[in-house]
């Protein structure tokens, strides 16, 4: 199975302390200056919506969020276009996107500090039911791609990987993972690279 439509949600710490309202302006800056490597377009408000997509931002090849699905609010990086290469070189391009986002919500002055990814879980999605159906058959696919991707990306660290919604046709099929040691999304980018 060739992923593709790659979804990372890096949750935040003290959600309860995070306001989507600050993100429009930043949003709208990154628009200006195409800070990120995706063309960047517009921005969609979905505050009103309880546990729903929050503030994206629309692009090309990919949006960025603050995403409250599920009631879990994380900087999720959907992608839209395809990516060459194999399953690893598609987790790694999303993956890398999702916490260079990250980095730079965090650093924004802003937002004041309160953004903050929690150091250890991370959701992933394929945004696509037709290529991966959630079903037991997919997670025995990806399996194998799924450890050695987040064995790299932990640096060997004890982590554990969790099919939320295996049994529930009508969502996306994801995996839900958990790390034994907390990392900064500057770890995980040189996890990635090295």
């Amino acid at each position: 199975m060739q992923l593709q439509h790659v979804n990372f949600k890096l949750l935040v710490k003290s959600p309860e302390e995070v306001s989507l309202e600050p993100l429009i302006p930043v949003f709208h800056s990154w628009i200006q200056g195409q800070v990120l490597e995706e063309l960047l377009l517009d921005i969609a408000d979905y505050q009103h919506v309880p546990a729903g997509p929050g503030v994206v931002l629309i692009g090309h090849q990919a949006n960025y969020s603050v995403d409250d699905t599920d009631d879990r609010l994380g900087v999720r990086y959907n992608r839209k276009a395809e990516v060459d290469g194999g399953n690893q070189n598609a987790l790694r391009q999303a993956m890398r996107a999702s916490l260079i986002a990250c980095q730079r919500l965090q650093a924004e002055p802003s937002l004041e500090g309160k953004l903050q990814f929690n150091g250890q879980e991370i959701e992933f999605f394929i945004n696509d039911r037709l290529l991966a159906p959630n079903r037991d058959s997919t997670r025995e696919a990806l399996h194998s791609d799924f450890k050695a991707f987040f064995t790299k990306l932990f640096r060997g660290s004890e982590y554990a990987l969790a099919y939320p919604c295996a049994s529930e046709a009508r969502k996306l099929f994801g995996v839900s993972v958990k790390s034994s040691r907390t990392f900064t999304p500057a770890d995980l980018l040189a996890n990635l690279d090295g």
